[in-house]
């Protein structure tokens, strides 16, 4: 009897171990299984969040800055040297429909490397006239700037020459001055008619000049202004207010789902409390029904009980008649 109390409590001491061991393992592969959940959710949230910053960054931000070489043509003069006609360009900035951004004010300048020469110091200021034409070469816009030559004295042109010699002579550096001219200072793209060449006059018939370009440059302000100059910054707030926003939605769509879930846990619980009450309600009156008519019955029983009489109530001279006829009877059938 002892040795099997002890193997019961043995086996009841194992079984509540292997409970609580199964009870334990399953807590930590839920907490493993959230857990994984909730980091896998997490990176995906970071990445969607830098993902959308950068997205925006290259929708929002217009490109910078838009160089193209400018080639001038020109007439020779039949008779003598120089040139007979004023230098000009055609620029053509892009075969496609746009290549600005509506609504972001641009600059375009115009960059000339002229020589220190004799000629063009002495040619002093003289008129550059840009023309912005559209896809069907209609004029969208114009401008005329003068330009020049910086001064330089000559005592200041000797010292330079001689405190640069050594790299003047081995070729590394050259006489030249370059010329940034801003033709347009505050140009607007028009969506309905949106550039694709610029056409470019130099108003001058002894100019020498090695190269040219013109550069489309955007001129930033606001938010634009912002995540240019400070990128680190404004991607880090960027991301940071995606990350917010995207988790919010998230919480709140599950707060959202798991209140519906509650709802219709609480709905079913509702119907089949009712249907329990039903259920019971029918059981009482099915059993109310059978106890007035098990009454019911009794009752008659009752009654008839009462309407037969007694043998107390019977006059004994009828007893006596009733049990001489009784064995009468039998003699008479004999």
């Amino acid at each position: 009897m002892l040795f099997s109390r002890l193997i019961q409590r043995l086996s009841d001491k194992w079984y509540n171990v292997q409970q609580q061991t199964s009870e334990g393992v399953q807590l930590v592969q839920v907490a493993l299984l959230t857990g994984g959940i909730v980091l896998i959710s997490s990176i995906v949230i970071v990445w969607i969040s830098i993902f959308l910053y950068t997205a925006f960054y290259y929708a929002y931000m217009p490109s910078m800055l838009h160089t193209r070489p400018a080639h001038f043509t020109f007439e020779s003069c039949k008779s003598g040297k120089g040139i007979c006609s004023f230098p000009e360009a055609h620029i053509q900035l892009t075969k496609k429909q746009q290549i600005l951004m509506v609504g972001q004010p641009y600059k375009i300048n115009l960059y000339l490397e002229m020589p220190e020469s004799l000629v063009n110091q002495e040619l002093g200021m003289f008129m550059v006239c840009a023309k912005l034409l559209s896809r069907d070469n209609l004029i969208v816009d114009r401008s005329c700037r003068p330009t020049m030559l910086h001064y330089r004295s000559t005592l200041l042109h000797m010292l330079k020459t001689f405190a640069f010699s050594p790299v003047l002579i081995f070729g590394n550096r050259e006489e030249k001055q370059s010329i940034a001219l801003e033709l347009f200072g505050n140009f607007e793209e028009d969506q309905t008619r949106p550039i694709t060449s610029v056409l470019i006059n130099i108003q001058s018939l002894h100019i020498e000049f090695y190269s040219a370009a013109i550069g489309i440059q955007a001129h930033l302000s606001g938010l634009r202004y912002l995540m240019f100059h400070w990128p680190i910054l404004s991607a880090i707030i960027g991301s940071s207010t995606n990350l917010f926003f995207i988790t919010l939605v998230c919480v709140l769509s599950y707060l959202h789902f798991s209140h519906d879930d509650e709802l219709r846990e609480d709905h079913f619980n509702y119907e089949k409390c009712e249907l329990e009450d039903m259920t019971n309600k029918s059981h009482t009156d099915f059993s109310s029904a059978s106890s007035s008519i098990e009454d019911a019955s009794l009752l008659d029983d009752v009654l008839k009980f009462k309407d037969e009489p007694s043998e107390s109530e019977i006059n004994p001279i009828e007893i006596v008649q009733s049990r001489y006829i009784q064995e009468i009877e039998p003699h008479q059938r004999k």
